[in-house]
């Protein structure tokens, strides 16, 4: 490694929320003040959207991202990193090979053994196929699908390319050794388990069961707890623009006897329905896209589950805010809500992503923001139309969801839906993988803010990601501090020493050695340490 790169390294490893954190990249000035640098991970022709997310845990360079495509009619796009976000392999995945003819809505989840499992939607069919990686996503070995229960009455339509009219948003999650997939299968939400050994082992998921109480609850999602508890949390009245009521539920003991509970908990009234439609998403419309992450960390917050969702001020005022509540007691109750996106605008935030980074407890969460579209021209606005334009914005939290760091700005560029053509917008969700201090998101954007995009700039849609860094949202850094590393970050050469040394020191060593190791992994230690850790491997 070089000396530059190293000085790129090291800046990297300080820098504040929004600055990237892979080597490589790491010596790139970020587009705009305090934004990160931006990959477009398809770089494919027609729309690429509704991406899924997931970091490798054993190797958190190693990053995967499936998403859909319009073109061709059968397949997903898939990318895969081994180098922290910076370069990516790109193929068509589920166009007639083994994973069959897939037609949509992938889901991702690395288990803490590295296995990456996904769940998504074929063309024709009234399964939910399932598939694991050995590899870090290279290579896929699918297992027996996840077959409709026979008390779901469902009925075959041309929505979604021939699929089950509600079957729709599969989500796949892992977490205590164990692998769960919820999904709306004609009407109700259904759920289903394996240990993720049994899988590996050549087993299936059992049949799935009906989650009682949410007949016409739609887009849920799914997370595991501590004991290995499971929870689901699902949108009542699937469509139309108003209601919208967020229900819980949870089966106690996950791969225990026990089944899901009869009683559901009622959450909140979002004030949004199942297809509400806003003026940047005005096709496709939104809904409001909840979503649960569970501490499972042992730290002071274990336990505690997180809920995001969108939620609309007043009905019809396209005034959509995005939300997070908590509960200790596996759902039964739940904290006041916390605003998340901190404009004081009406314009609208939607299609939120919340992941938690189980090395530390923190939270993440990620949206699309249309805050800066006054119809008034300028970065945030591409048609003198207010509210129609959108960035994409996120936030942290460090004190249990208590309360969020102020917002910042992800996509370097702002994107069009409309201009997209895609059909569905930007699509249904948006994903967010967080793990060891770094938060790696997935949006759909026609920005061209990279000049990568191959069909130009406000047409079809890419897939983006970067990686965002939350270690001095914990620190006490100022202006003055955080323009040093500004300032450093745009020419690694100018590194003052002993300024750099200080900060150091007040983030903690410690610290900030774990984040460091992420992105210095091709520099070869002293040969007195290989030694000494030759030394100890050899004896242990």
């Amino acid at each position: 490694m070089s000396k530059g790169t190293l000085a790129a390294a090291l800046i990297g490893a300080l820098a504040t929320v929004g600055l990237v954190t892979s080597s490589a990249a790491a010596s790139v000035k970020p587009a705009g003040v305090g934004t990160p640098a931006n990959v477009d991970v398809s770089q494919w022709h027609h729309n690429e959207s509704e991406g899924a997310i997931a970091v490798n845990p054993t190797n958190p360079n190693n990053i995967v991202i499936v998403t859909n495509v319009d073109v061709p009619a059968a397949g997903m796009f898939k990318g895969v990193s081994f180098d922290g976000g910076n370069t990516w392999s790109r193929t068509l995945i589920g166009n007639g090979d083994n994973l069959g003819y897939a037609c949509c809505d992938p889901t991702l989840s690395f288990d803490s053994s590295g296995t990456l499992f996904m769940a998504y939607l074929l063309n024709v069919g009234a399964t939910v196929p399932v598939a694991y990686s050995t590899d870090g996503g290279v290579s896929f070995t699918r297992i027996p699908d996840i077959a409709k229960p026979a008390s779901s009455n469902s009925v075959t339509a041309t929505e979604r390319k021939g699929l089950f009219r509600y079957t729709d948003q599969p989500t796949i999650t892992t977490g205590h050794g164990d692998v769960w997939v919820v999904v709306n299968a004609g009407g109700p939400m259904v759920a289903t388990g394996a240990t993720a050994a049994s899988l590996l082992a050549g087993g299936s998921f059992s049949p799935a069961a009906l989650i009682p109480g949410t007949n016409n609850c739609t887009y849920g999602d799914v997370a595991i707890g501590p004991t290995g508890a499971v929870m689901n949390v699902c949108t009542l009245t699937s469509t139309g623009q108003g209601g919208g009521k967020l229900f819980v539920n949870v089966d106690p003991d996950g791969m225990g006897p026990q089944p899901f509970g009869s009683t559901r908990t009622f959450v909140v009234d979002t004030h949004i329905g199942g297809f509400d439609f806003i003026p940047p998403q005005a096709h496709r419309s939104i809904d409001a896209e909840p979503g649960l992450a569970w501490d499972r960390t042992g730290g002071p917050h274990n336990g505690r589950v997180y809920l995001v969702y969108t939620f609309e001020v007043q009905n019809e005022s396209n005034n959509t805010d995005i939300f997070v509540r908590y509960s200790d007691d596996q759902g039964a109750t739940w904290s006041a809500p916390v605003r998340v996106n901190d404009d004081t605008t009406k314009n609208s935030q939607f299609l939120p992503k919340i992941s938690l980074d189980q090395t530390s407890g923190n939270v993440a969460v990620v949206w699309y923001d249309a805050r800066n579209d006054l119809g008034a021209g300028g970065p945030g606005d591409t048609d003198g139309l207010p509210n129609t334009d959108a960035q994409f914005w996120g936030a942290f939290s460090t004190d249990g969801g208590q309360t969020f760091t102020k917002n910042f700005q992800i996509s370097a560029g702002t994107s069009n839906s409309h201009d997209a053509q895609n059909g569905i917008d930007y699509g249904d969700y948006t994903g967010l993988s967080f793990y060891g201090g770094i938060a790696h998101p997935v949006w759909a954007d026609n920005s061209n803010s990279t000049g990568t995009n191959p069909d130009g700039t406000l047409h079809q849609l890419d897939d983006y990601t970067a990686a965002i860094i939350e270690t001095l949202r914990e620190g006490p850094f100022g202006s003055e501090r955080k323009g040093w590393i500004d300032e450093w970050e745009a020419a690694p050469d100018k590194l003052d020493v002993e300024r750099f040394l200080s900060l150091v020191e007040d983030i903690g060593k410690g610290r900030f050695a774990q984040r460091l190791a992420t992105r210095i992994s091709v520099l070869d230690p002293p040969a007195y340490i290989a030694g000494a850790i030759k030394f100890v491997a050899e004896r242990v």
